[in-house]
């Protein structure tokens, strides 16, 4: 055998030995990737109940495709995202728990993709600590398996940012492909949301004249929004009507200093509207102030490093997504930063990982000691929370629950209309639809309300302490669990003596 002969059958066996030692290190971040996906998944599944029955906002969403109740009013800021995303369980199923098993499955699939977006532009176990540190935010876990918009932006934006970084570098189809879905999949969610988030995206595009991803970029947006864009026209008398009502529904958008509000609802609450009350433990909300130091380290880490910009691109992108949230709204809900908590975390990942890879040798285990005892105490702090918040939601679930058995007993049942406090969500579990006659909801008059108890039943939920609309102060009267219950039952032999006043 010659010598060359001898040389190319070398050359042949170190480079298969490359490829399969690459091959197995790819595998190896694909398990760890996949393992951190699904840890989320059976959490969402343990720990937030599929029978803790569907919120306010959920039953808006559902019931656009649900056969169980008429569609409710859709006020003007919503988008038709999550009804869509539903639509494959809602549409045939009125399974809370199933729907529930379905988002949570679903939520846990779209982190692994979102995370092997970032592949070869973070190191692999970065990438798995990022996942890990979003997904264990009671915040995280609480709105996975719920059907609410938040999260879908959440990991739309993540996986925006990473394959419009891979567009720049030359990949293949699959990185404008995604860029194009996870932009129409922020849009379709929450149009607003997605101009937020992407604003570091145009004008980066735009200052490095990266015309292609830009156009990619844009084409994506306006596929998520084309609908909500034409609904503007259709039912809202246009688009800048369309926007000027969300803003007024949301208190008028302008400058509102809302940071000491979000950092309030850590505590535990769903929406803080108007935010007061005790402000919540420090041990709860530690993490919120350590979380933008670790980012900066994580900037000083990437310039040190000379690879800026994979870390600066994410940072950027979460400030002008929590921007609106922090400074545009006089009223806070932990959920609305969700796309910044999931871009942060790489910054964040990234830190960690050099603070306990760069200490001295002898330091190491100290390092790693303390690393794992402080993300050990983050861990309690956040499952403590979660349960408290999955304990009080489920806690007001059941009382629309019961009170849907409550107006089915006295003879409202479909066809039926709901209106007063909490009409609406108690409409869903109720079968019934729902009305308004003022507030961001605001769909008929009292004199429709009124014509409509002709013909099918109708139900006023009142505070105990209020006094019930002009039409109905003469229909009989029940208590139930928030108050009153003022209804009318077409053909009943109920009279207003016998109703319990």
């Amino acid at each position: 055998m010659t010598g060359s002969v001898r040389a190319t059958l070398a050359g042949t066996r170190r480079e298969r030995s490359h490829h399969g030692s690459e091959g197995a290190r790819r595998s190896r971040a694909t398990v760890a990737l996949a393992a951190v996906a699904a840890a989320f998944t059976l959490a969402q599944l343990l720990l937030v109940r599929p029978g803790m029955g569907l919120g306010w906002d959920e039953t808006v969403y559902v019931s656009q495709v649900s056969a169980h109740a008429p569609a409710a009013f859709f006020s003007a800021p919503r988008a038709r995202g999550v009804s869509l995303l539903v639509a494959p369980v809602a549409a045939w199923s009125s399974s809370t728990a199933l729907l529930r098993i379905y988002l949570a499955v679903l939520s846990g699939l779209a982190l692994f993709l979102a995370l092997r977006a970032w592949r070869g532009l973070f190191p692999d176990r970065v990438l798995a600590l990022a996942g890990a540190l979003f997904a264990s935010l009671w915040v995280t876990l609480f709105y996975g398996p719920q059907a609410m918009p938040n999260y879908w932006v959440a990991v739309g934006a993540l996986t925006a940012v990473a394959c419009f970084l891979r567009t720049r570098h030359g990949s293949g189809r699959s990185a404008w492909w995604g860029l194009a879905a996870s932009a129409a999949l922020m849009a379709g969610m929450r149009p607003t949301d997605a101009v937020w988030a992407t604003l570091p995206l145009l004008a980066l595009g735009l200052a490095r004249r990266h015309w292609r991803a830009l156009a990619v970029l844009l084409a994506g947006l306006a596929a998520g929004a084309a609908e909500w864009v034409i609904e503007a026209y259709v039912r809202y008398g246009g688009l800048a009507r369309r926007l000027s009502d969300g803003s007024a529904i949301q208190g008028g958008l302008g400058w509102h200093v809302a940071v000491l509000d979000q950092w309030r609802s850590l505590g535990g609450r769903a929406l803080c509207r108007p935010c007061t009350g005790h402000p919540p433990h420090p041990l709860v909300t530690v993490w919120w102030f350590v979380l933008p130091l670790l980012a900066l380290l994580g900037c000083a880490v990437a310039v040190r490093a000379r690879r800026t910009t994979p870390t600066l691109l994410p940072l950027a992108c979460a400030a002008t997504a929590a921007f609106p949230y922090l400074f545009l709204i006089d009223y806070a809900a932990p959920r609305f930063l969700l796309p910044a908590y999931a871009l942060l975390a790489l910054p964040v990942a990234d830190a960690l990982v050099h603070l306990l890879t760069t200490a001295r040798r002898p330091w190491r285990p100290v390092a790693a000691t303390l690393l794992c005892l402080g993300l050990a105490a983050h861990l309690a702090v956040q499952l403590a929370v979660l349960v408290h918040m999955v304990g009080t939601t489920t806690a007001e679930h059941r009382v629309w629950s019961r009170t849907a058995v409550v107006l089915h007993r006295l003879g409202v049942r479909p066809p039926c209309l709901l209106t007063g406090g909490d009409a609406l969500p108690v409409a869903f579990y109720a079968g019934c639809a729902s009305a308004a006659t003022a507030g961001p909801n605001a769909n008929t008059t009292e004199d429709a309300i009124a014509a409509t108890a002709r013909r099918i039943p109708v139900a006023v939920l009142a505070p105990a302490d209020a006094q019930p609309p002009v039409y109905a102060r003469t229909w009989p009267t029940a208590p139930f669990a928030g108050g009153r219950l003022y209804y009318s039952v077409p053909g009943s032999t109920r009279v207003a003596s016998g109703s319990g006043r």
